[in-house]
């Protein structure tokens, strides 16, 4: 997603001389996009119990809390990943409040830039594709679709579903996805391709998917 980078680096420069103002509108700018994070990565079994503005309230107490510490090795790291990892690890944090030995095994989960995110769920993803799917005809099919999806989405490699989560549903782009995971961009976009390709095909084969 492109961005303004003169706007950004203002906003940076003003937030780095103390610029309390300027630091909360570098997060308001980024918010839907971390919003969108939460949906995706929230356990489904918090779904009514957890609201993802409280877990971006307390994402941003600890973005004001660290800022000065990353901004003094900002080159390590652009700040919207910086932004996405504080938000990911309160998500964390939020997962083990409420589901303590319930979580996921974290050896289960693909290791992100410094650490492990909460990993999106093949539930949560084809909920997420079939989310338009609302009329009362496409309503009966819903359910086969949904497994369907689920099912293509568990038989891809871990870290080619993890590639599709952040490029197509977090929609961050190549360059973005390779660092966050640690591989070459010619590898991440490789990765992405592939497992689109996979994704189209069970697509093509639900009638009436693509009419929606």
């Amino acid at each position: 997603m492109a961005e303004n980078g003169s706007e950004q680096r203002d906003l940076l420069a003003r937030a780095r001389a103390g610029d309390e103002q300027a630091l909360a509108a570098l997060f308001t700018r980024y918010r839907e996009r971390l919003k969108r994070l939460i949906h995706l990565r929230l356990d489904r079994r918090l779904s009514g119990r957890v609201d993802a503005s409280d877990v971006l309230q307390e994402a941003y107490l600890d973005v004001h809390k660290r800022f000065a510490d990353y901004a003094a090795r900002e080159e390590e790291l652009p700040y919207f990943l910086w932004l996405r990892l504080v938000t990911g690890q309160k998500l964390t944090d939020v997962h083990r409040h409420h589901l303590g030995a319930q979580m996921r095994d974290a050896g289960q989960e693909v290791s992100l830039y410094r650490g492990a995110l909460p990993q999106a769920s093949s539930v949560s993803l084809a909920a997420h594709l079939l989310g338009r799917l609302t009329s009362p005809s496409l309503a009966a099919v819903r359910a086969e679709m949904q497994m369907k999806l689920q099912e293509a989405l568990n038989g891809m490699e871990p870290l080619d579903r993890e590639v599709l989560t952040l490029r197509h549903f977090e929609e961050l782009s190549n360059g973005e996805t390779a660092a966050v995971l640690g591989i070459q961009k010619a590898a991440a976009s490789n990765r992405y391709v592939r497992a689109l390709r996979r994704l189209k095909e069970v697509l093509s084969e639900m009638p009436g998917f693509f009419d929606a």
